[in-house]
């Protein structure tokens, strides 16, 4: 048994999660803790939180595992020479991709570029502590084949960059992964500027949106135009018959350049449409073509670009997979818990690590402030103050009504989405609750919210089969919405007659179940509305202050905690 401690220092999305052997015991985003949106840079205090999370001093740690990171140039072996040397040639930051170090220095091994007494200082390690450093895309496959029962599968990761490339393939079956493209191999060949998640984000750019932010408000707004530009988007970037994806491109610059010309003086509307049109025939393409050679039957999806939900459902629905799963954190802030994955499989060896697998029923990993959540939000502002009645019922006729409501139940959700536990909540029966919603969380979206929906209804609302149904649990795809549906639920359903749905049961979050019962018992309607509770550009709120500002603030009507519906006086 070991204490592991996995880290992300990342331009983005740092964060860091603790395993006690294969049991995570708490992973936590930089982002919750600063309150800056996708917050990268240095992670310790992403360290100091899950330790204190789960009760532990950091003599506790006996492994520490990083992603090819972000690290200081103080971290670097001879800092002072390659400091001088860089500052000479107009480089002069004061943190440096070590990926790019190794890549440099031709090795694979970490440890020859990286100072690892300096990291263990840095991070305050003992001494003794194991140091692992895990392949970026590994880190992102690993959970997709961790976290199933899959017996055969194709492991496909893809987004913007990660150790030299932007893609991997790994086939697993027989008790074996087979990597195809994009392991260690790859580090020191090279760079293939081939990322079509690039040129999504270049596309987000060129339209005025922030890239590596706003990337779900395109997929958003491509149900709105016609694809009129699908072909010359898709054009530069080839796959070969074993699913390789290469482009035109020899430079970032150039891509960039090329998507920025193509979508000057176009509608928005239309770049849109054409970019995610692009974006799900190369990726489709790619995919179909490993299946039909390897003949494997489940997909496991990681890394940013699979936070596209419509391109997770075409997946889904054109590939004739079994079951396609997608990480929950598919971004970077998975590759801690890939990180750890990785150092447990090499530990371990294949045999003992595929015993440890089990599916996901949650993903609640952040700090549990039941025991007095209800007390700090009290004491914040005098003026909140207790509904009576009881939780479930009482919140359900609120919404019913037409009120807005905000979950603070349990830990923190990990990875992009809303699971219950910090979730704002509506009545999904009128589609104009979407733009009051938005108004008062001062957003601009072009997706209507998520739908939640108990197990025992989702097949009845939308086309959800065993096929998608388990990435359903954690809102990675969207589906379609059946017949007179679409007519009940407006607020949740989009204009292509899609919907983001939350499959749950009881277990995970049982006052969050409750609430959605009874609203069905009330109103004979099985959905609610989820969205994530946080404000324009803000992450998703942590603290128990931070959910009664949101309540002053007038961002939702009430809060539900584990033992009290709470609201504003007046």
């Amino acid at each position: 048994m070991a204490v592991i401690l996995s880290v992300h220092w990342g331009v983005h999305d740092s964060s860091a999660a603790l395993f006690d052997d294969y049991t995570l015991l708490a992973a936590v985003q930089k982002e919750r803790l600063t309150r800056i949106k996708k917050d990268g840079g240095d992670p310790s205090i992403c360290v100091d939180e899950v330790l204190a999370i789960a009760g532990l001093k950091r003599s506790a740690i006996d492994v520490a595992v990083f992603s090819r990171m972000l690290v200081t140039r103080g971290m670097l072996r001879q800092p002072l020479l390659r400091s001088i040397a860089e500052k000479l040639q107009g480089k002069s930051s004061k943190t440096t991709d070590l990926a790019n170090r190794m890549r440099r220095a031709v090795s694979m091994d970490a440890s020859r570029v990286v100072n690892v007494a300096a990291l263990r200082r840095h991070f305050g390690l003992p001494r003794g502590t194991t140091i692992h450093f895990a392949n970026h895309h590994e880190a992102h496959a690993l959970p997709a084949l961790f976290h199933t029962d899959w017996d055969n599968a194709l492991l496909y990761t893809a987004d913007g960059y990660g150790d030299n490339v932007n893609y991997s393939q790994r086939i697993f079956r027989y008790e074996q992964i087979d990597c195809q493209f994009g392991d260690d191999r790859w580090l020191l060949t090279p760079y293939r500027n081939d990322s079509i998640a690039r040129a999504y984000m270049y596309v987000t750019e060129a339209l005025g949106f922030k890239p590596l932010h706003h990337e779900g408000k395109i997929t958003g707004l491509a149900a709105f135009g016609e694809p009129a530009l699908a072909e010359a988007f898709r054009k530069p970037f080839s796959v070969d018959k074993r699913g390789i994806i290469s482009s035109a491109f020899s430079s970032a610059d150039e891509q960039r350049a090329y998507y920025f010309k193509a979508c000057a003086d176009q509608p928005r509307e239309v770049c849109a449409a054409s970019i995610q049109v692009a974006t799900e025939a190369v990726i489709l393409e790619s995919v179909t073509r490993i299946l039909e050679r390897e003949r494997v039957s489940h997909i496991g999806l990681a890394g940013g670009l699979f936070a596209n939900v419509k391109l997770n459902q075409r997946l889904a629905e054109e590939t004739g997979a079994e079951e396609v799963f997608i990480v929950p954190p598919m971004g970077d802030e998975g590759l801690t818990i890939g990180g750890a994955l990785d150092f447990l499989l090499r530990r371990d060896g294949m045999p003992t690590w595929l015993r440890q697998r089990h599916r996901l029923d949650g993903i609640y990993t952040g700090r549990d402030f039941d025991a007095n959540a209800t007390a700090r939000i009290l004491k914040h502002d005098k003026r909140i103050h207790v509904v009576e009645g009881s939780l479930a019922a009482t919140t359900a006729r609120l919404l019913a009504d037409g009120q807005v409501g905000a979950t603070f139940l349990g830990p923190m959700e990990y990875g992009p989405r809303a699971l219950g536990a910090r979730s704002i909540m509506a009545s999904p029966h009128r589609r104009d609750i979407n733009d009051s919603i938005n108004k008062r969380l001062d957003r601009t979206e072009f997706m209507p919210f998520a739908p939640v929906v108990p197990e025992s209804d989702a097949a009845d609302v939308f086309d959800v089969t065993s096929t998608n149904a388990y990435a359903c649990r954690f809102m990675t795809i969207t589906c379609n919405v059946k017949g007179q549906w679409a007519e009940r639920i407006p607020a949740v359903v989009h204009v292509d007659n899609t919907a983001r749905p939350q499959i749950i049961t009881r277990d995970p979050n049982p006052l969050y179940f409750d609430i959605l019962d009874a609203f069905k018992h009330q109103t004979g309607t099985p959905v609610l509305i989820n969205t994530s509770f946080n404000v324009h550009e803000q992450p998703i709120i942590n603290t128990p202050e931070e959910a009664a500002t949101a309540l002053v603030d007038d961002r939702v009507d009430f809060l539900v905690t584990r033992d009290a519906i709470l609201t504003v006086s007046g």
